[in-house]
């Protein structure tokens, strides 16, 4: 318990601030790490360079507690892989992640720092591992376009998915071809599965480097991606599936994730569920959770931050000051003065920080959505010390900092920014106008304070403070003892302090009544203070509502009307309620505000370019006709549809907006004049204003009711529509707008067809004019979504009835028939639409010459080539079933060139076989002499069981017990009548290899082989032994265990199961042993075993290990069951 009466100092002549505190910018982006600067070596060198960010770190025991854990794992010493960060917004998260980075990219050369040395006491190695790190800052990556990234070497590239920029990082164009299906130093769609990510995972151990992955704001990243297109929910699902699988499988690799969204927009319901899809994946690995700044950390790093080493090195001065706040505060709270010395401790352990005041803004303020949380907290103090530091007296940093200098009327730089911030959230659809608020609220307190001199301090201007700080969210409030404790440091008058706050009850705006029902005082006989305080908004009254009215100005009726048009949900309504491809254009001023790009336009008009039926205003002409004036007239006039007001539906809303502000003056007029409103009054106000204001409404949302567009004879038309559920709903309901959102058929888009596209013999037409036509030309429907057009064109071209061509700068052409062209070729200015009849292809998909691919192609199980020469020559007509129904489509004719590259690729492809004389091919390169018409295609057949092979199911092949490769496919040839591939004989003799039913003689050539080497291949039969084997291992082999029983020596046929199996799987194995034996004797079967232990990377196990597991093995297990060293 301390005793006496301390001197007390102000706060910033015992800790200095900094330098760049009291200089430098304070913008929030100051104080936000950037991970991604750091890895481009860009940015502000306080995060970038090591000596600076250690030097203002300060390491949180969960800090600490990660670093540890991470850095262990990337020894190899931990089973841990995957680490999640805590779901804070502000929270240090992207801090925690760079001093991961800085650790492992160079531990070598980490600066000799206090924080350094705590992090290298808590990790506990005796040197840092070296990791190759993997950087995914997810806020970065554009959903569209990619990310920039340096790999190993430091070459920079710019790659579009996530595993890509792993792979990259890790592994540089290695990386990229380890994960490609073809092994292409390019980017794949999907990702990677987790054999794959292992494998890359696993590379930089090749060099003696560690892993490590680390991912920020994921969760931006992908409610983007998924909103593009919803495939991608289940790609980065399995993405993030089989890295933390890969991850747990490669024991120097950690994974590092924050899923959180800087962004609070992207916290939405959809932002959740993909949230909570990631969590749960991350959490099948039952890996823990970080939050790397809680409330307990704060005041050290907002120390770190803000002041100087030397200034807040010596702790014991801040006791002295701690004491005296404490003193004060326990004059007026009777509760602390019993309990003073808990009080003492929390002080001075957060000095020179107020510990309530921390409490207050991560107990309440971390509720409101765009607050930071550490970051906010940060940006806001900043502000309050670089301001207070000029003019505050008091010991402790509490609300006293957030007022701005004495007798100053305008709010504080931080007080701005905090109102802002709780003006960003609403309560029952309202948001409350903080900034108004303290303003009035403020100068009321100094006007109060001037009456109470002893209060020298600004107790009662420190209360509306903390008051309005208690008082968030909306609806949050505080007890007064919690308000004494925030504004009673400097020991106050209690008297006067007590009466000065009851004045501000009583000529308060703001101040919550309905927490009025309960009151306590400080002294027996002193005035009662409310026990609940919060502040709130207050209403107005109605017998001023005439004269106010007539002091309306004509310019504030015009002011808010517009502001009422433009916040009108009629007119623009959620993006859900009318298509994505209409584009809404709400108070253009020019028609070059609106695009002309074919797209479909609906400009709404504000007061001035009001109409009446068929009397449309120039201002609507002048939309639909020019494209950004009167000599650039506009392309797509079937793409515009103006909506303009009814010009006397506007003068009822004039009026109503006359009533309805004259009763917002009224309110003011009651504020202005501190007259208290009664219950009936301001039942009343509520009242009339509501019911102005939505009959305001209502009428601004009927005076949209013209409509001007051209008519299908080209003439601009002006009528009225009847309003709807919105206004796209509207124009849809009315058969005069002409919207179509049906999809229209292929055919239609034919010559001969219902819109007249084609001229008299046309037979090619370019694809854009195609696409065009019907935003352009009036005569014909208005599509609401050209993609249905587009779409129509390449069904077109997947039925046949099109065949898209694209000319090359060389006079040649490119061709696509029954696929679909890819993006780049649709955007092709000069890409033609070419009926098929008259087309001829320059290429073949060969998935078009699979059996019911195409109609009539195929007929029995073999296609002569000679069949397939002829259905493309042009001409030929074949009829094709739809949907019930069947219809004739001509084959276009296509090169002789063609059709032989789609055969080859076919059968290179393994999609058909091909049969030329005694020749037979699948999976293989074809030579063009082989395609000769008497050549012949046939399905693959179903793969060969090694067991067809075998001495008894194929006698013609065998001599006794021996055979060879050769003998065995001219044998089946013989059975077949057709010779097969040697791609599905070898793979027969290689199954029957691997199920150890046959095996290769020691004087045979070498396997695989092809074809001509196929004689030399010498093969005999397996018998199985007669003594049951050892347990033996190699290091990268197998540990097998035999039989109980001897087996005969005759053969046998066995059945098998085998398959990768975890430790879990081999416990369940040992439970189900007894009933396995059970089946097997009841059945007169006999089970053998063979156990299987592989350990990777055999570089990395040292003659010492190898002891151990040995020892293990022998001991637990079998004196036979031993690990060989490698050489072996």
């Amino acid at each position: 318990m301390s005793t006496g009466t301390p001197k007390w100092r102000p706060w910033h002549e015992i800790v200095r601030l900094r330098d760049e505190l009291l200089s430098g910018d304070l913008s929030l982006a100051s104080f936000a790490a950037d991970l991604y600067d750091v890895v481009m070596q860009r940015g502000n060198s306080l995060y970038r360079e090591p000596d600076e960010f250690f030097s203002l770190t300060y390491p949180t025991a969960n800090m600490r507690r990660l670093a540890r854990e991470v850095m262990q794992r990337l020894a190899g010493r931990s089973d841990r892989a995957v680490y999640q960060l805590e779901l804070y917004y502000g929270g240090g998260k992207t801090h925690t992640l760079i001093t991961l980075y800085h650790l492992a990219r160079r531990p070598e050369r980490l600066p000799k720092l206090p924080a350094v040395d705590e992090f290298l006491a808590a990790i506990s190695l005796s040197a840092l591992p070296r990791a190759r790190i993997a950087v995914l800052a997810f806020d970065k990556l554009d959903p569209e376009k990619g990310l920039e990234i340096p790999g190993p070497g430091g070459e920079r590239r710019l790659l579009r998915h996530p595993w890509s920029i792993l792979a990259y990082q890790l592994a540089g164009s290695e990386g990229l071809r380890l994960i490609h299906s073809d092994g292409e130093d390019a980017e794949r769609e999907t990702p990677p599965a987790e054999e794959l990510l292992t494998q890359l995972l696993s590379l930089p151990a090749r060099q003696g480097d560690a892993t490590l992955v680390l991912m920020d704001e994921v969760l931006i990243y992908v409610r983007e991606k998924v909103s593009l297109d919803s495939v991608w929910r289940w790609r980065m699902s399995d993405f993030f599936q089989y890295l933390t699988q890969a991850a747990n499988k490669v024991p120097t690799c950690a994974v590092v994730v924050s899923l959180l969204a800087s962004d609070p927009r992207k916290r939405d319901e959809l932002g959740r569920e993909l949230s909570n899809e990631l969590q749960e994946i991350l959490g099948r690995q039952r890996e823990p959770v970080f939050q790397p700044v809680e409330k307990d950390d704060v005041a050290e790093v907002l120390r770190r931050r803000f002041f100087t080493p030397d200034s807040i090195r010596n702790r014991d001065l801040f006791r002295s000051q701690a004491i005296f706040a404490v003193n004060g505060i326990a004059s007026l709270v009777e509760e602390v003065a019993r309990q003073r010395h808990q009080l003492e401790e929390r002080v001075a352990a957060s000095y020179p920080f107020h510990p309530d005041l921390i409490d207050l803004f991560y107990g309440k303020w971390t509720d409101l959505q765009s607050f930071q949380g550490t970051r906010g907290t940060l940006r806001n103090f900043a502000l309050a010390l670089r301001d207070a530091a000029r003019w505050d007296a008091c010991p402790l940093v509490s609300v006293n900092a957030f007022l701005g200098p004495p007798n100053s009327a305008a709010l504080s730089e931080v007080a701005l920014e905090l109102a802002t911030t709780a003006e960003n959230e609403s309560y029952e659809g309202r948001r409350q106008a903080w900034s108004a608020i303290l303003e009035s609220e403020l100068a009321k307190a100094r006007q109060i304070q001037r009456d109470f001199p002893a209060l020298r301090f600004r107790e009662i201007e420190q209360a509306v403070f903390a008051t309005f700080l208690h008082s968030q969210p909306v609806g949050r409030s505080a007890n007064l003892h919690e308000l004494l404790r925030l504004i009673g440091q400097m020991s106050p008058d209690r008297i006067a302090l007590v009466e000065a706050l009851k004045r501000w009850t009583e000529v308060s705006w703001f101040l919550d009544e309905s927490t009025w029902r309960e009151r306590e005082t400080l002294e027996e006989q002193g005035q009662p203070l409310p026990k609940v305080w919060r502040l709130g908004a207050r209403p107005n009254l109605r017998q001023m509502h005439y004269d106010a009215c007539q002091n309306i100005s004509p310019e504030a009726i015009e002011s808010y009307l517009r502001q009422e048009i433009e916040s009108c949900s009629y007119l623009a309504p959620s993006r859900a309620s009318y298509p994505p491809s209409v584009h809404i254009h709400k108070l253009p001023r020019e028609p070059r505000d609106v695009d002309d790009d074919g797209d479909l336009r609906l400009v709404i008009l504000g007061p001035e370019g009001a109409c009446r039926p068929e009397r449309p205003s120039e201002l609507a002409l002048r939309f639909l006709n020019e494209k950004s004036g009167p000599e650039a007239p506009r392309v797509y006039r079937n793409a515009i549809i103006v909506v303009a007001p009814h010009s006397r539906g506007l003068d009822g809303a004039r009026e109503a907006i006359r009533s309805y502000l004259g009763w917002c003056d009224v309110e003011e007029r009651l504020k202005r004049e501190e007259q208290e409103i009664d219950s009936n009054r301001q039942v009343l106000l509520e009242r009339e204003k509501k019911e102005s204001e939505m009959r305001l409404k209502e009428l601004v949302r009927e005076s949209y009711c013209i409509v001007v567009a051209f008519s299908a004879s080209n003439v601009a038309e002006a009528f009225q529509i009847k309003p709807g559920s919105n206004l796209y709903a509207s124009l849809r309901a009315d058969e005069r707008v002409r919207l179509s959102e049906q999809p229209i058929e292929a055919e239609a888009l034919l010559p001969g067809g219902p819109y007249e596209l084609w001229r008299e013999g046309e037979t090619a037409r370019r694809y854009k004019d195609l696409l065009d036509a019907f935003a352009q030309f009036v005569h014909l429907p208005r599509i609401v979504d050209r993609n249905a057009i587009k779409q129509t064109l390449i069904n077109g071209g997947l039925q046949g009835q099109f065949v898209f061509r694209q000319p090359r700068p060389d006079r040649s052409y490119r061709t696509c028939w029954r696929q679909r062209p890819d993006e780049e070729v649709l955007r092709d200015p000069a890409l033609e639409v070419v009926l098929a009849e008259e087309a001829s292809l320059t290429s073949l998909a060969p998935e078009l010459l699979q059996p019911g691919a195409l109609p009539g192609l195929w007929e029995g199980d073999e296609l002569p080539l000679s069949r397939l020469y002829a259905y493309f020559a042009g001409g030929h007509v074949v009829e094709e079933q739809r949907d019930g129904y069947s219809e004739t489509l001509i084959i276009p004719r296509a090169e002789s060139a063609a059709i032989r590259q789609a055969v080859r690729e076919a059968v290179r492809g393994r999609q058909l076989w091909l049969l030329s004389g005694r020749s037979s091919f699948l999976g293989e390169e074809v030579a063009d002499d082989v395609l000769s018409e008497q050549a012949r295609l046939r399905r693959p057949r179903d793969p060969l069981a090694a067991s067809e092979i075998l001495p008894e199911n194929l006698p013609a092949a065998w001599q006794g017990e021996q055979t060879t490769a050769r003998a065995i496919a001219d044998a089946l040839a013989e059975r077949f009548g057709v010779p097969l591939p040697w791609l599905s004989v070898q793979a027969a003799i290689e199954d029957a290899f691997q199920q150890r039913l046959l095996e290769r003689s020691l004087d045979s050539g070498p396997w695989p082989c092809d074809y001509a080497g196929a004689r030399a291949v010498k093969i005999l039969v397996v018998h199985p032994e007669a003594v049951h084997a050892g347990l033996q291992s190699t290091l990268m082999g197998a540990a097998s265990a035999s039989t109980l029983r001897e087996r005969p020596l005759t053969y046998a046929p066995l059945v098998r199961a085998e398959a990768p199996v975890d430790s879990e799987a081999i416990q369940s194995l040992a439970e189900v042993l007894p009933e396995l034996f059970r089946i097997c004797g009841d059945n007169n079967l006999t089970p053998s075993f063979q156990l299987a232990i592989e350990i990777e990377p055999a570089s990395r196990v040292t003659g010492e290990v190898l002891e151990r597991l040995n020892a293990l093995l022998t001991s637990k297990v079998s004196s036979k069951l031993t690990f060989r060293p490698p050489s072996e």
